[in-house]
């Protein structure tokens, strides 16, 4: 009996093995996403490039993960992206279920020293960005008459922003500053949409935004002529080219440097990250998936149709910018500062 029991023990033993070799061997990053969801979150309210940005990588970033989880697109909106990073950083489950697009003017708060950035932009896990962001100063030329820089310089232009501590505050500002344009600031639109429209109905006269913003969202602005860049910062654009560059507008090399600390940001582009405490390995596989889905035929199809440029940034590059950024020096930082520092 005792003979028999230790021939079938060995004749089970190979299958056994074999069992628990194959459990031993499953993907742990699969594992964990397959029936899960993946929760995408953005800090701004739907209508603008960070929204559309957002819903076109949730639909197809997850067919790239392992275990294809069900991808979720939230607005958590609030101090134009403050809210949302805060809550990613602390609040979040640290497991590799949530991402959030970032404003990129993030690191830069931090960096001058603004209260309430409870998030350390050096210890994000930066996943990637579709590309870099072309920051432009538009003007509503078809009923204003407003077509270049010299314009604002002369005359005052009401200038329509969200809030007074985003990009579409201080882009404005500092030209005033720095470029002696006449720009009366008109604070307090929701969001990227409704600014849009206060352009439209002529409660404002201009506004900041992404070009690929304002390629994605109002094309007809374009090919009817119905606005003027005034002028633009960021890498230089071919479809820019009758643009002045803010490098050929502001002489001053301090200005320029306080100027390029503030817009830093538009370097990430429209950057993805997770929190730091996820594992290495489902980060891996996340930002594996994102470089993989901008390649991907149906990605850019898609993509090209909204008008969203694709110029990866890679998670290297994007810590590259961070740290950067605080290596600026102090004073340079201190100007900064204040057009951050508004109550």
């Amino acid at each position: 009996m005792r003979a028999l029991l230790l021939a079938a023990a060995v004749a089970v033993s190979p299958l056994a093995l074999s069992g628990a070799s194959i459990a031993q061997s499953a993907d742990p990053v699969e594992a964990f996403y397959k029936g899960k969801n993946l929760n995408l979150l953005v800090g701004v309210s739907a209508g603008g490039a960070y929204d559309l940005t957002l819903r076109l990588v949730a639909r197809h970033i997850v067919r790239f993960i392992p275990g294809r989880p069900t991808p979720v697109a939230q607005n958590m909106t609030g101090a134009t992206g403050l809210v949302m990073a805060n809550y990613l950083y602390n609040v979040a489950p640290k497991d590799g279920s949530y991402i959030g697009l970032i404003q990129n003017g993030l690191a830069t708060f931090q960096a001058v020293g603004m209260e309430g950035a409870q998030f350390d932009a050096r210890q994000l896990e930066w996943i990637g960005s579709p590309a870099p962001t072309i920051e432009t100063m538009i003007a509503y030329k078809k009923r204003t008459g407003v077509s270049s820089i010299e314009d604002a310089r002369q005359r005052e232009v009401i200038v329509g922003s969200i809030g007074s501590s985003g990009i579409t505050y201080m882009y404005p500002l500092m030209l005033n500053d720095m470029a002696g344009t006449k720009f009366r600031m008109v604070p307090g639109y929701t969001g990227s949409g409704a600014l849009n429209l206060a352009m439209e109905r002529g409660e404002v006269d201009a506004r900041n935004n992404s070009w690929g913003s304002v390629k994605a969202n109002k094309p007809g602005w374009i090919t009817d002529g119905d606005i003027a860049v005034l002028t633009y910062s960021g890498r230089k654009q071919p479809d820019l080219a009758k643009s002045p560059h803010l490098e050929d507008i502001i002489k001053d090399k301090t200005d320029l440097a306080v100027f390029k600390v503030v817009t830093a940001g538009s370097q990430l582009g429209h950057p993805f990250a997770m929190a730091p405490g996820v594992p290495a390995d489902r980060i891996a596989a996340v930002r594996k998936a994102f470089a993989e889905m901008l390649k991907s035929p149906e990605f850019i199809k898609e993509a090209v149709a909204a008008q969203i440029d694709i110029d990866y940034v890679d998670p290297d590059e994007m810590r590259q910018v961070v740290s950067e950024l605080f290596a600026t020096p102090q004073s340079v930082r201190d100007r900064a500062r204040k057009y951050f520092d508004r109550k």
